[in-house]
């Protein structure tokens, strides 16, 4: 691999992961990547997600493939790689090695708000679309390869203080913080994948990151939702007690 900075931040759907996306390529010394293994996830699972045949036709469908990409040269040389990674999309059978040469980070979000988010997009939600499990075995993977809590960051918190929490984050990463981060200009990218008209319709107006939502009172969840956040709750905990 080369002296690039490479960040795997792995993260769930309906946090703020492509604004985070969208702030780190905002600097001059980044490249990024936008949930590399969706295609190869599709073909593996066989579900139907908006936009599917678009996506197995716009990436390849071995992580094999996928994998060796991502430890190859950085896209035009940059010095530093974001890789945007949704944690359901790492099956079991999908390796793991490739990240090893990456600085592993988690983005994370209570799962009781995912869920009132997600269902908003999709109609039906199970625990594993959420990605919460995976994330914590991904987390308990690198804390045990480096034998120390790899970074933690709160969406909420980014939302709150972006300055403050990416310097943090950026520490944690090994980077310098670029006050570039915090702004960028409203519209689509090269770089977005090719499901963006289905899920990016708030990030392309967007010019920054958002005040943060109102926290106060739970959200409203079906019985059957409340069951997965109920169910999820505890993976959430165990990184969030490590959040910076």
């Amino acid at each position: 691999m080369s002296g690039a900075v490479r960040i795997c931040m792995w993260s769930g759907p309906r946090n703020i992961s492509t604004a985070m996306m969208r702030s780190f390529e905002n600097r001059p010394d980044c490249a990024v990547s936008d949930e590399p293994f969706y295609a190869a996830y599709l073909a593996e699972t066989g579900l139907d997600h908006p936009m599917r045949d678009e996506v197995l036709a716009s990436q390849p469908t071995d992580w094999r493939t996928v994998a060796a990409g991502l430890a190859g040269p950085p896209p035009g040389g940059a010095a530093v790689w974001y890789q945007k990674h949704m944690t359901h999309h790492m099956l079991d059978g999908f390796g793991l090695d490739w990240a090893d040469g990456a600085v592993n980070a988690f983005l994370i979000r209570d799962p009781a708000r995912v869920l009132a988010s997600y269902v908003v997009k999709r109609g039906e939600v199970a625990l594993a679309d959420i990605g919460v499990e995976r994330q914590r075995d991904l987390f308990e993977r690198e804390a045990d390869r480096l034998g120390a809590p790899p970074p933690v960051v709160e969406g909420r918190d980014v939302l709150a203080d972006p300055a403050g929490t990416l310097g943090r984050l950026c520490a944690a990463l090994g980077i310098a913080f670029d006050p570039a981060m915090l702004a960028w200009p409203a519209g689509p990218r090269d770089s977005d994948g090719v499901w963006a008209p289905a899920w990016y319709d708030a990030v392309e107006r967007s010019t920054g990151f958002g005040p943060p939502p109102d926290e106060t009172a739970p959200p409203a969840l079906s019985d059957d939702l409340r069951r997965i956040a109920d169910a999820a709750r505890g993976h959430y905990e165990r990184l969030a007690a490590f959040r910076l």
